[in-house]
């Protein structure tokens, strides 16, 4: 019963502090950046002076010998789907907080910002597999689900694969989304899909990252685990050839990351775990 408790205490202490900051200061960002993005269509009916001429309907036109025009309505009800990255490296943490706490903060904001707009809000959990989705719902009540799940579910998997969990949001959202995919994408290989996905959704990429991941510090001998296959190994840190190839495989991800991303033309954005996430997003809900 206990953790059922603590569990509870955890969503309230996120729930309140996130809460508060998509309250006070993402709301009317949110509401402008994504607001109206969507376009349906409404009805037809005839070409009056002034109307955009690109927006003829040439079959109605042709039947009845009358220019007619396609009228389109902004879409008042948005769909945002939060992707989080599960796999092992992301239970890693040297400051205050691991970057999973991170994501899951950050997911909870963004939560509370779509609840306010009255949005649906859904969850895809991944690793190198689908942990878990939950399908789009509004309410609070569902908001504090996805944070209970954020916080408390246990991956079945320490790897990671972004490009299938993109490929797994194509599978179930038929309508155009707003997409948050949160990871530290220390992987690669989602350029193609990411495309492919960018083109249908609007697609932002948060890089949760922790400063000591960018470098290994020289410590001689150490023993260090893979968090993602679990292997341990004995590494020299002394040794300048390690630490300068490990510092390009890192920075090698990080580019990838950049380029995948704005190349695709969806959003990228990265978070230090030490860093105000808030600012980072506000500066990103502007720009746009």
């Amino acid at each position: 019963m206990s953790t059922t408790k603590e569990l509870l205490k955890k969503v309230r202490k996120i729930e309140i502090k996130t809460r508060r900051l998509s309250d006070h200061v993402f709301g009317g960002e949110y509401h402008s950046t994504f607001k109206g993005r969507g376009m349906t269509f409404s009805e037809v009916r005839q070409y009056q002076f002034g109307d955009d001429v690109r927006n003829i309907d040439w079959n109605v036109t042709a039947r009845s010998s009358v220019p007619h025009i396609k009228v389109f309505e902004e879409e008042r009800e948005l769909t945002m789907m939060l992707m989080a990255d599960i796999s092992g490296s992301e239970f890693f943490g040297t400051d205050e907080q691991f970057k999973n706490e991170i994501i899951t903060e950050i997911a909870a904001t963004l939560a509370f910002s779509a609840m306010q707009n009255n949005d649906k809000i859904g969850l895809i959990l991944f690793s190198d597999q689908i942990e878990l989705f939950i399908p789009p719902k509004k309410g609070k009540m569902h908001v504090l689900r996805i944070i209970r799940e954020l916080i408390e579910y246990k991956g079945k998997s320490k790897k990671t694969d972004v490009a299938q969990a993109l490929k797994y949001l194509t599978n179930v959202m038929k309508k155009k989304a707003i997409v948050f995919v949160l990871s530290d994408f220390i992987t690669d290989d989602y350029r193609d899909t990411l495309k492919i996905v960018a083109g249908k959704h609007d697609v932002t990429g948060i890089r949760v990252y922790d400063r000591r991941e960018e470098e290994i510090p020289n410590l001689g001998m150490v023993q260090m685990q893979d968090e993602e296959t679990g292997a341990s190994m004995l590494v020299n840190t002394s040794s300048k050839a390690v630490r300068n190839s490990y510092g390009k495989y890192y920075s090698e991800r990080v580019d990838y990351f950049q380029e995948a991303f704005l190349k695709s033309g969806a959003g990228a954005l990265d978070c230090r775990v030490d860093e105000s996430y808030v600012k980072k997003l506000l500066g990103y809900f502007k720009r746009r």
